[in-house]
């Protein structure tokens, strides 16, 4: 069910169409709703970006538009503040009935003033987070501050945000003047994490001071240094859903049992999902699987993924180990690395017998840093010598045996 569509009604019975992101394997260990900016929807970036990221961590995430944007029903101009809040609600309430209660909020921009003001009328929310969020929610008429006197005259009137045509009403302003912040803030007891940029152009960083201020510990903040408002960079969208991932385990315990205990130094377990396999080393947790197209969810790096990544880092280990024992001036190695099953051209085999191939890795090896080709040269022969190199080329035996006779 990875990104599927999913439909529900609001109070007044307009639908919302949003998008369900499923963790691998059959086991949820929280669900989370994400309320996109004003004017968004749930196909941008930082929403599309953050839930496939919280989705490894285990949670299900349901992004969805609110009434009159994206695929929603409804008409934008009859909206307001406290319609965003009764969507969210909504979805709340959708999640309990058909999959599982909703444990945190994540609001990007007004959606975050909205996912604030909402957490009270969801009973299941254990955590809060923000994103670029401006303390009062009026501070969304700054985008359109010179059209106020036009919509106060007209009841509604259309006004250009980002390029594009919204028509906003009299009610709306109205809506968002009379909202308590300051209040909700003071009277919320659920832990919040607060993500904000120093240099966001649309909503001062100001904002995230007054929220945080405003509200009870247990509170963080956390500066996305370098990020613009939309999170727009793919990294920065990572970083954000990151962060969100380690703050909620200490609120929303994430354990995954997908993950088997090891017995040994490696244990891998694989449950009825096609392909997806969870790999645990004791110290470290991966998930392996195979590419949409050859019938995995491609929520990991295949087997050959895994075993050049082996290689790769073998080599660029044993190339440091080496240059910091000689004093060599070497900054840095990367690896790059192929594989493929190729004709092996001068072995001997009968009329009968088929082409043998032969396992080949291509290693390609970038040394970065003053060294002379002598120095180069070398580097490259001891690039042979690293273990995992010696492993793959020798004579390997595989013992297997069943553990539940």
């Amino acid at each position: 069910m990875n990104g599927e569509k999913v439909e529900f009604k609001n109070t007044k019975g307009v639908l919302l169409t949003g998008k369900m992101e499923l963790p691998a394997g059959s086991k949820i260990k929280g669900t989370a709703i994400f309320a996109h900016c004003f004017t968004c929807n749930k196909n941008l970036n930082a929403p599309t970006h953050i839930a496939k990221a919280l989705t490894q961590n285990g949670f299900a995430v349901l992004r969805f538009d609110f009434t009159g944007l994206g695929e929603s029903e409804g008409e934008f101009s009859n909206t307001n503040f406290t319609s965003n809040i009764e969507d969210l609600v909504a979805a709340g309430e959708f999640l309990n009935e058909n999959f599982n209660a909703p444990s945190i909020l994540i609001g990007h921009s007004l959606g975050g003033a909205a996912v604030i003001s909402a957490a009270s009328s969801i009973p299941s929310i254990k955590a809060l987070v923000t994103i670029g969020a401006p303390y009062a929610p009026n501070h969304v008429t700054n985008l359109f501050s010179e059209s106020i006197d036009k919509i106060r005259e007209n009841g509604k009137y259309e006004v250009n945000i980002g390029g594009r045509p919204f028509k906003i009403s009299s009610s709306f302003l109205d809506d968002v003047k009379e909202q308590n912040q300051l209040k909700v803030l003071n009277q919320l007891n659920i832990p919040i994490l607060i993500l904000h940029s120093p240099t966001d152009e649309v909503v001062d960083v100001g904002n995230a001071a007054s929220i945080y201020k405003a509200a009870k510990h247990p509170k963080s903040f956390v500066a996305l240094e370098g990020a613009d408002h939309l999170l727009s960079k793919k990294e920065d969208s990572h970083y954000v859903a990151d962060i969100i991932s380690s703050w909620s385990k200490k609120y929303i315990p994430i354990q995954n049992p997908n993950f088997p205990k090891v017995n040994k130094e490696v244990a891998v377990k694989i449950e009825r999902e096609k392909f997806t396999s969870y790999i645990n080393t004791g110290d470290h947790s991966i998930i392996a699987d195979e590419p949409v197209d050859a019938g995995g969810q491609n929520m990991g790096p295949t087997p050959y993924d895994l075993l050049m990544a082996s290689l790769g880092t073998c080599t660029a280990m044993t190339l440091r180990m080496y240059a910091d024992f000689k004093k060599l001036p070497l900054e840095a190695v990367e690896v790059h690395l192929s594989y493929a099953k190729e004709h092996a051209e001068d072995c001997e085999k009968s009329a009968h017998e088929k082409p043998l191939k032969i396992d080949t890795f291509y290693r390609e090896i970038e040394l970065i840093g003053e060294l002379t080709n002598v120095q180069k040269e070398k580097l490259l022969q001891i690039a042979n010598r690293c273990p995992v190199h010696k492993t793959l080329l020798s004579t390997i035996e595989i013992k297997t045996k069943l553990l539940n006779k």
